[in-house]
This record gives C-alpha cells, structure tokens and sequence, in this order.
C-alpha cells in the first residue's frame, strides 16, 4: 500500500467532560475506500468532522501529504483538498443553485469585489451536467429542489473541487435506490482517479461492498482495522458491540401471530398522483410491513394513514368508536404515534432540550390546570429517556445535540409517553447503528406482546421478513401483493413484487 495522504494521529475529543474521541489513529490511502464503523456515539463522525476542519482536536497531530495539517475551518480544508459529505443538508436556503455550488469562492468570478454572474452562471450548469444533474436549472433558488437534489448537488459540488480525500457520513441514507447507486458510481469512480475516500456507514452490507479495509469505534476508541475476509456484517457487528448479540437479530418465531381484532380499517385510500385504492386491516398486536422501492407511494401512505396528508378520497377508520382520522390532531388524542422517515425534520425539535421533545405529545398529563407542572415534567421526561436507554448528560441537553440512535430513542420515548397503542413507523431504524436497531426490534416485540400494533414501511427487506407478520408490497403507487410470515419467505419472493 502507498504512503498515506492523509494521518491523522493519537486523536482526542473532548467536549466538557464527554471524551469523544480518545488516541485514535486514521490514515486514508489513494485509491483506496476505508470504512469507518461503530455504534452510535462512537466517536465516528466526530473523529471525520476534525479531519474536515469543522472543530479542532482536543490533542493529537494530523498530517496531509506528509506536512502538518492544522486547518482553521472546513474552508481550509477543502482548499487542501479535503471534501466532506454528510447526511445533513448542506445547502443554503433562499440561495439559487449557481450560489450554493460556489459558496465562498465568488471572488474567483469577478474582479474588485463585482461578481461576474453570467460566468458563474455558465460554470454552474457545466459542473451540473458533468453531474448527470441537467435537470437542474442554476438560476433558481435551490429550496425549489427536493432533498435527493440538493443533495446530488452538494455531490457535484465536492466533486467538482477534484478532491484528494472525500469523506461521505451517512450521505446515501435518505436518498432512493437511484440516488444511492450514483454515491456507489462516484465512489468507484473516485477511487479509480486515486482519491483517498472514508465512508462512514451503519448498512454493514453497504460497507463490505464498497470498502477495502474497515476501521471499528467502540466509545470513541479504535478496536481493529479489519481487512479482506475479515470484512463480514457479522464479524463488523460483533467488533462494534463488543459481544455476540444474545438470541436472534430479529424475531426468534415464524408465527403469524395476532388477535382477531381489528384496531384500525385502511378502505380505497388515494393521493391522485402517488397512490391509489390501498385496503387493509392492522389487528391489534400486529406487526404489519409495507416493501416496496421508496417512489413507491408507500412513505405517503403512512403520512396520510396518521392524518399529515389529506386524501384524494378514501378512509381511515379508528375502530374503537368507528372514528375517522383525517389529522394529526386526532391522531394523537386517539394514541396513535408516527415515527417520519426524517426525524430532525418531521418528529424532533431540534433547538430544544430532550425533556421538551418528550412531553410534547403528552402535555395534557404535565398540565395542573392552565400551567405546566415542571415536576411531572422531568419526571416524565426522566422516566422515557431511561426507559429507552437515552445516552445524554441529562434531560436538559439540547436534542440537536445527540446521535442519530438517540434522537429516534427520544422519539421513540414522546410517544411512549403518550401511551400510545398504535405505532406507524416509517424506516424506523434509517441511520442508526446495530445496537440501537436490535433495541427497537426488542421494543417492537414487547409491544406486539402488550397488545400495540405497529404499521411499518421500511426499504430493507430483511427487516421487513425479520420482523413482520404479514407484508404487504406495492409497486407505482398500487399494492401488488400480500406475504404472511414464515421461515421458508425470502426477499427474492418480495422483490419480484416490487419491481
């Protein structure tokens, strides 16, 4: 193997009393793709984000292409090379695509501090193309785009600096299969140019495809750099946890197992232009899956189901009381939660304390006539976070503040507050590490015992076989079949529906 671009060195990160990052080392190769993997809180994106310049570490030395490197922001990074990619948008709103694409970097199409628009303008669209992104129009404000574009566009925009080292977080967790297989070209692509290329990535079997070596955190320490063979989910899990999981990843049974009770009735529901006459029943106790390709219909489905999207036509009816839901209002007074595909987003207040976030479906339990108890609040609060094992410094600490793994344990916790006794979970365990996967999937099976019914989209198949009753799959915004659960069903059965 070649010299390393990049070292950095006996890495520490600190922030107040929390040790982030202790005496880690990382070197990135050319032309090669290290994987970078741990459980939530690890110390992964942290270890990513010094290297990137976004904050400096607390000791330790790096080096890039064999001189000390000590950059003052992520600008001085990306001026030595040094392209990061996240999960999170980073675009700008109110700010055309042209603007975004050369944030920073202005001055290079103009002299005394005039900006020749129409030649930033033409670079623009040239990079856009070179992109497969003609689609794009410069010119126009970049909020006019959805998530994947903006998200294709920072891509062309890292791209486009010709980086020496790309760093990619998370980046294809919330894009479609299309959007994901392109991050996989760029990444082959990329590796062929000689680029030293990090990828920090929860799917195990994304990160044994891509990956010629992979680096394991456990709390913010390095465990081991496996290579080659060693470079299994099953070998990365048990690295990242420390132990062998106890019992089965998924659910143990293969029975198809439910009460006759019907809790809420899906009839003839539409969204003219994205589904069409879904049917269904959740039982009560049921854990209930829909597959398909994520243009499906199938995310709307659970949107309009929880009463956040109105329908073209058709019902959803809350059988206790035959109660119509038609908003999210209803929703919750009838004890129905959602957990959104994006949490930071649609579930989660993200300027404000994890004590806020969990009680904010349940304000009438804290409520002493007009006014908020403050004690049945922390209480409250106190009692979800520990419930779900919320790893935080205590209920006070700003929610935008945890992992991925915690947020969705904090969402998870408002609406077990809330009592409630129907889950609509839409990917609930999208980018979060394996050991908080394999709690949720606990959590689903003690709600199942409890008599909680859970309707569930998720993109990964096996999770849907692992841990459903019944699957329904759906194809172009229409159902296109039904599986019961059992031990001979397998994703080949499910995905010749679905595509």
């Amino acid at each position: 193997m070649s010299a390393a671009i990049l070292r950095a060195e006996h890495m520490f990160k600190e922030f107040g009393a929390t040790k982030a990052v202790t005496d880690v080392t990382i070197e990135l190769h050319k032309g090669t793709v290290l994987g970078l993997v741990g459980e939530n809180g690890s110390g992964k994106s942290t270890l990513s984000s010094m290297i990137a310049g976004v904050y400096p570490p607390t000791k330790g030395a790096m080096f890039f292409n064999g001189q000390e490197f000590k950059p003052a922001s992520v600008l001085d990074a990306r001026k030595a090379g040094i392209q990061y990619l996240t999960q999170e948008q980073g675009t700008i709103d109110r700010m055309t695509v042209a603007e975004n694409l050369f944030l920073g970097e202005e001055d290079s199409f103009g002299r005394f501090g005039m900006v020749n628009m129409r030649r930033l303008i033409i670079r623009a669209k040239e990079i856009l193309e070179e992109n497969g992104l003609s689609h794009v129009d410069p010119t126009q404000p970049i909020d006019n785009y959805s998530f994947e574009d903006r998200k294709m566009i920072e891509t062309a925009r890292a791209l486009s600096k010709q980086p020496v080292v790309l760093m990619i977080d998370e980046t294809t967790t919330a894009l479609s299969k299309d959007g994901t297989e392109r991050i996989y070209e760029i990444i082959e692509q990329q590796k062929k140019k000689g680029t030293a290329i990090l990828i920090i990535s929860h799917d195990l079997s994304e990160v044994q495809c891509l990956c010629d070596e992979v680096m394991v955190l456990r709390d913010g320490v390095f465990v081991d750099l496996l290579c080659g063979d060693e470079v299994t989910p099953e070998n990365m899990r048990r690295k990242m946890i420390g132990r062998e999981f106890e019992g089965s990843y998924y659910r143990a049974d293969f029975e198809c197992t439910f009460d006759d009770e019907i809790v809420l009735s899906v009839r003839e529901l539409s969204l003219d232009g994205v589904f069409r006459d879904v049917n269904f029943d959740l039982h009560k106790g049921e854990i209930l899956g829909i597959g398909g390709l994520s243009d499906c219909g199938m995310h709307e489905v659970l949107k309009t189901t929880f009463g956040a999207i109105k329908p073209s036509r058709g019902s959803v009816i809350l059988t206790d009381g035959n109660i119509e839901i038609n908003n999210t209002t209803t929703s919750v007074q009838r004890k129905i939660a959602y957990i959104p595909k994006d949490r930071d987003k649609e579930s989660l207040f993200l300027p404000t304390s994890i004590r806020d976030n969990i009680v904010a479906a349940s304000l009438d339990k804290i409520k002493k006539g007009i006014f908020i108890s403050p004690f049945a609040e922390r209480q409250i609060a106190n009692e979800e976070a520990k419930k779900m094992d919320v790893k935080m410094q205590d209920i006070s600490q700003m929610v935008r503040d945890l992992s991925g793994g915690n947020k969705q344990k904090v969402v998870l916790a408002k609406w077990l507050a809330n009592d409630s006794r129907i889950f609509i979970m839409d990917c609930p365990t999208r980018g979060i590490d394996v050991g908080v996967k394999a709690k949720i999937y606990r959590l689903m099976e003690d709600f199942k015992r409890q008599g909680i019914s859970i309707l569930m989209v998720s993109e990964e198949m096996m999770e849907l076989i692992g841990m459903a009753d019944r699957i329904l799959t759906m194809k172009n915004g229409q159902q296109t079949g039904e599986f019961l659960r059992s031990a001979s069903l397998c994703e080949a059965d499910i995905i010749q529906m679905i595509i």
